[in-house]
């Protein structure tokens, strides 16, 4: 509730800079949200969905980067639910996936995604509402005046508990099924506050947002802290180079704070270098280096991208590391060493430590380790699997995060070496499930075998590959291979590279070997 907290102290404020659209001031949103909320609150009064302690309804929510996903959010928290936020690139049946096994009784969907939704939902229980600036304008008038909704908002905020839950974030796991991590009020509390005091947050700050708002990243690190800290979010409907380096050179409203992920920065640094003016790139540099913070995460920021940054920015990308389970986890310093290669310390109140992992081996005189994290930052649970859950956390309580990483330097600064597992593909920062991707093209009627790996890239880290052997009798053709995964992927799922073979080579229990596979394919 540290946001809501926040809406009602800097209610005068500008929170919002919405694409085409008039700016929206704290207590504009609280007032359109806290009427909403009683539209999920009828909504739910009738459910049959199961609710528990500290666990109240689910409520999807699918929306573009606009004040209907933050009033969404913010009403499904005074209605005292649980909010599950639904990626807009996601095939239907991922859609269908994520609402059925949230066990949402409401989908808050805009006018414009409503179609794409109501199908989903012809053979479910869940209910539908669709989002509208008539609708909310007709929300806040219900209200009545500012003290009506502020009382609302007082209440919400009072009856909250920080071990309630609060948000659902769908993440792929080795199992090849998405799972929902469920954070609680407590645990995204710790996390904004980790981030206000490692990254000195203020409420003159500007974020320009442009990062997917399904994930952590995009919610938690560009959106909730920023909106705790008193600050302004600008939205851009999506990623758009040219249209950042437009955004950044405004002196009006001036941004001082992007996040992104390596991808993101390439791209901005390639149009900087094919697309600007000598002109055009003094204007770009100038805007770059006004910065306060630019930050990049989600994946491994190549040392050559950070000294290109900083070439024309005169500043050091601030690397840090984290996942969907635990927020971030460590993070270079705001002020001292932004050490190339390396994500920095722990962040406040964060525990981090390294346990030997089975077959691996020191790398350059360093004790290799899985990181393992303790905090108030963790998840509760991962929603509806609860040997999973325990699967995913040690005897003494702390959380294995399945990335290999090492300590060194002084002061000691921590490195991530690699994935534990080879089933977890890191690209333009979204970490993908091989076996998900597998599971799909297996459903292809030329397809036999198939095995997808993860293939080092310099833009995206790694992309996606899939080697592909094709059923006895059938010849894989690789267009239609190609079309298949178009249909029944996310775009950032899709493989960039296939690999046709006759057969895929198995080891005496049968089962693949993927490095090895790698190896032998792909020796450059």
């Amino acid at each position: 509730m540290e946001v809501l907290r926040a809406a009602l102290k800097f209610s005068s404020k500008t929170a919002l800079l919405d694409p085409g659209a008039q700016p929206l001031r704290y207590h504009e949103l609280l007032a359109r949200a806290s009427g909403l909320a009683q539209t999920i609150t009828q909504a739910n009064a009738d459910s049959s969905f199961p609710v528990g302690p500290n666990t109240g309804p689910r409520v999807a929510l699918l929306a573009p980067p606009d004040r209907f996903y933050v009033e969404g959010m913010w009403a499904t928290w005074l209605a005292g639910c649980i909010s599950v936020p639904l990626c807009l690139t996601h095939p239907l049946e991922d859609l269908a996936y994520a609402i059925e096994d949230s066990q949402a009784s409401l989908v808050l969907v805009t006018a414009e995604l409503a179609s794409r939704i109501k199908p989903l939902l012809a053979s479910s229980a869940a209910q539908m509402n669709v989002l509208s600036s008539s609708e909310a304008n007709s929300h806040s008038a219900a209200c009545g005046s500012s003290g009506s909704w502020t009382s609302v908002v007082e209440a919400a905020v009072d009856k909250a508990q920080s071990k309630d839950g609060a948000l659902i974030i769908y993440t792929s796991g080795t199992t090849g099924k998405p799972k929902g991590a469920l954070h609680t009020h407590g645990s995204l509390g710790a996390q904004i506050c980790g981030m206000q005091e490692a990254w000195g947050w203020r409420q003159d700050d500007t974020i320009l947002h442009t990062l997917p708002l399904h994930h952590i990243h995009g919610i938690v690190n560009a959106l909730l802290t920023a909106h705790a800290s008193g600050a302004c979010v600008e939205f851009l409907s999506k990623f758009s180079p040219s249209q950042i380096w437009e955004s950044l050179q405004r002196k009006k409203d001036q941004v001082t704070v992007f996040m992104g992920v390596p991808t993101m920065y390439t791209y901005l640094l390639n149009h900087y270098s094919d697309k600007m003016s000598p002109e055009e790139q003094q204007q770009a540099r100038e805007a770059a280096s006004r910065l306060r913070l630019t930050i990049s995460g989600s994946g491994a920021c190549p040392i050559s991208l950070m000294q290109r940054w900083r070439t024309i920015s005169g500043q050091t990308l601030l690397e840090r590391y984290g996942m969907t389970e635990a927020g971030m986890i460590l993070s270079n310093p705001l002020e001292g060493e932004r050490r190339p290669g390396a994500v920095g310390m722990p962040m406040p109140s964060v525990q981090v430590r390294s346990v030997p992992v089975e077959g691996s081996s020191d790398r350059d005189g360093l004790r290799q380790g899985e990181i393992r994290v303790k905090g108030g930052n963790l998840f509760r649970e991962y929603w509806r699997k609860p040997e999973a859950t325990a699967s995913e956390f040690d005897e003494d309580g702390w959380f294995k995060t399945g990335d290999t990483g090492c300590c060194d330097g002084d002061p000691p600064y921590w490195r991530i070496l690699g994935r534990t597992s080879v089933d977890i593909i890191n690209s333009g920062g979204y970490k993908i499930s091989a076996l998900a991707i597998e599971d799909v093209l297996l459903q292809h009627e030329q397809i036999g075998e198939v095995a997808v790996v993860g293939l080092p890239d310099e833009t995206l880290g790694e992309k996606v590959t899939a080697v592909i052997a094709p059923k006895e009798g059938h010849q894989a053709c690789e267009e239609d291979i190609v079309a298949y995964a178009q249909k029944h992927l996310p775009t950032y799922q899709v493989p960039r590279t296939l690999k046709l073979v006759d057969a895929i080579p198995r080891n005496a229990m049968g089962k693949i070997n993927k490095k090895q596979l790698v190896k032998q394919l792909f020796p450059q």
